[in-house]
């Protein structure tokens, strides 16, 4: 028998050693990934991203529980994805698999039964196939298109039969597949907030600037042309802690913030003589009323503002976003 089942032992220092073993085994076996990396992932990568249909993922056991959160962090991702249980395949669920479809088939053994019977429908339907197994020289192996190889050196349990860190090595073979080919379809924090407008990852960041956006006589609106000073009375009266400024045919041509006032008063150039155009900040950021507020968010995060104009087409303001609009939309 093991020692380490017969081991008698429960002391907090034993249950943590053991759990250390886990972890270090199991990061092994991630790192060992790397130095398999090479042409073949490219192949696939390559294979999955020009993927007319959908990428199923089959697997059987636990193979099956790691291909199903491979296949929905697919989806989450930019890459529709579709998990098929083997063993229901050949009872009818192979009708789901299309000809513009990529396979990937995992099995660590490559010989699982179950998944076998599913490569002739492959087959016949010429859906190219990515192997992620342990053994090259296997059927699943043999038969594929691609063969990404995650075996590893032992398993976590100490009988060397619970799949442990050959399941940790196959997710994360998933996950680099799918962050690249969200790196290659240029996928952005909005479209992934698309697929999540659900829970706290994507609470309100499907509103559309016009939805939250002040507009009408709430906007604070001054010309180019008025004198500094009287541009005080309309930020005060609107309460935004800014005014938009125009030229002389109404289109946006600046902003002006508490900070352009408070640098000014700095400078002790409160002069009569002053006008709004020598004070106010030129070319604001813009936005257009159809983009999501997530998007908004991102602006104002990068370049470190509060308020964002919002125009219509012909460059004249419709309207004025500010961070407290997105922070009482759950966007911020």
């Amino acid at each position: 028998m093991s020692t380490f089942i017969s081991e008698k032992n429960n002391s907090k220092l034993s249950i943590l050693s053991w759990a250390k073993e886990v972890f270090e085994i199991e990061s092994h076996s991630i790192l060992g990934l790397t130095q398999k990396l090479g042409d073949e992932f490219c192949e696939a990568i390559e294979l999955l991203y020009n993927c007319r249909g959908r990428v199923i993922v089959c697997g059987m056991g636990k193979s099956g529980l790691i291909g199903q959160k491979i296949a929905a962090t697919l989806s989450s991702t930019g890459t529709p994805a579709y998990f098929l249980h083997p063993a229901e395949s050949t009872h009818g669920d192979s009708g789901i698999l299309t000809r513009d479809d990529v396979m990937i088939g995992i099995s660590n053994s490559g010989e699982t039964a179950e998944l076998m019977q599913v490569l002739p429908i492959v087959k016949r339907l010429g859906i190219p196939l990515i192997a992620m197994s342990g053994k090259r020289e296997s059927t699943l192996g043999i038969r594929s298109e691609v063969f990404l190889d995650i075996a590893v050196e032992k398993e976590a349990c100490p009988l060397g039969k619970a799949p442990t860190a050959s399941t940790t090595a196959t997710l994360a073979m998933g996950d680099a597949l799918a962050i690249c080919l969200l790196k290659k379809r240029g996928f952005t924090q909005e479209d992934f907030l698309f697929f999540h407008p659900s829970g706290a990852l994507g609470r309100g960041m499907l509103y559309m600037v016009e939805e939250l956006m002040h507009k009408g006589d709430e906007l604070p609106v001054v010309s180019m042309n008025e004198a500094f000073t009287s541009s005080l009375k309309e930020i005060s009266d609107k309460r935004l802690g800014c005014a938009i400024i125009v030229d002389e045919a109404g289109r946006t041509c600046g902003i002006l913030t508490d900070g352009d006032i408070r640098r000014t008063l700095l400078k002790n150039q409160m002069s009569p003589e002053l006008m709004v155009k020598d004070v106010m900040t030129p070319n604001p950021k813009i936005l257009n009323p159809k983009e999501l507020a997530a998007k908004a968010l991102r602006i104002m995060e990068d370049n470190s503002i509060t308020s964002l104009v919002v125009n219509d087409e012909n460059g004249k303001p419709i309207g004025l976003l500010h961070i407290h609009n997105l922070l009482k939309a759950g966007v911020a």
